[in-house]
């Protein structure tokens, strides 16, 4: 008898460990969510008699929501101010879906957050001046929006940040020097605002930085010099902006470019040790059919 009430004990203890509830709070947000976003209408729907762990695109770890993917899911509204309440979330994916709306500004409480992919939607209005706070963030995506206003110079403060994309989208002002100090920086587009002024000198302290595309803008000046030192760019594209000179590229040496273009085609420049063998001259589509 003693070893059948162990074994029950086991069992209770067993499912309870597998059906165990997320915080209340958490799961009000996640609820409110569902609610903000016509989740009746979603292509997947969330089952939300069941467990919290088992809801589309839902990640629980150790009793807290961590991930939540809904790429292409066909949301549709507006992110609640309570999204700040999943304060143990490292992944938000909401690419690919009609949302609308402002980002709230609760979004930076998100501390843990390390991908934050929310391309192709109908995003508006300014990015959050707080997003500096998202110190753990690797990659941020927020391509084909309707963003306005300035890039926040508090960007500049993510160290780790590898990928940040804001092209096509109505932002302006000018780049911040901040974007300069990403040391990890590998990916930088910015293709498609109404972004003016000078090009960072900073920018040159990309290293990392295998792809710039700062295309269809309206900025200005001279190309820096400092772009020389990017040793590891592979795709740079900055036509059809206003700049005075790109007499500065020619100091881009040793390189074997996917893709390359640039106006001002008629300034006599030396690529002397630039390998355009394998360089394409295009205009650059971003796209995503990916559900990572």
């Amino acid at each position: 008898m003693r070893n059948l009430f162990c074994y029950v004990a086991f069992l209770a203890l067993t499912v309870n460990c597998i059906w165990a509830d997320v915080p209340k709070s958490e799961k009000k947000a996640l609820l409110q969510f569902y609610e903000a976003t016509n989740g009746a209408n979603w292509n997947t729907e969330w089952d939300t008699n069941t467990d919290v762990s088992q809801w589309h695109g839902v990640k629980v770890v150790a009793n807290h929501v961590t991930e939540i993917n809904l790429f292409r899911n066909n949301l549709k509204g507006t992110i609640p101010s309570t999204i700040g309440t999943l304060k143990n979330l490292t992944s938000l994916n909401l690419a690919f879906n009609s949302l609308t709306g402002e980002l709230p500004e609760e979004i930076v409480r998100l501390s843990k957050l390390r991908v934050l992919k929310i391309e192709m939607n109908r995003f508006k209005g300014k990015l959050p001046e707080g997003l500096g706070k998202l110190k753990n963030l690797v990659e941020l995506t927020a391509f084909n929006n309707f963003l306005t206003g300035n890039i926040p110079e508090s960007i500049g403060e993510i160290n780790g940040l590898k990928i940040l994309n804001l092209s096509s989208n109505s932002l302006n002002g000018s780049i911040p020097k901040s974007l300069g100090s990403l040391a990890s920086l590998e990916t930088l587009g910015l293709f498609e605002n109404t972004l003016e002024g000078n090009i960072p000198a900073e920018m040159g302290n990309l290293s990392k930085l295998r792809e710039l595309v700062l295309a269809n803008n309206q900025l200005g000046g001279e190309v820096p010099a400092e772009f020389g030192q990017l040793a590891s760019l592979q795709v740079f594209q900055i036509q059809n902006n206003k700049f005075n000179s790109v007499k500065h590229l020619d100091a881009m040496q040793s390189r074997e470019f996917l893709v390359f273009d640039y106006d001002g085609k008629d300034e006599k420049l030396d690529f002397k040790d630039v390998n355009f063998s394998k360089t394409r001259m295009a205009d650059t589509k971003f796209e995503d059919d990916d559900d990572n």
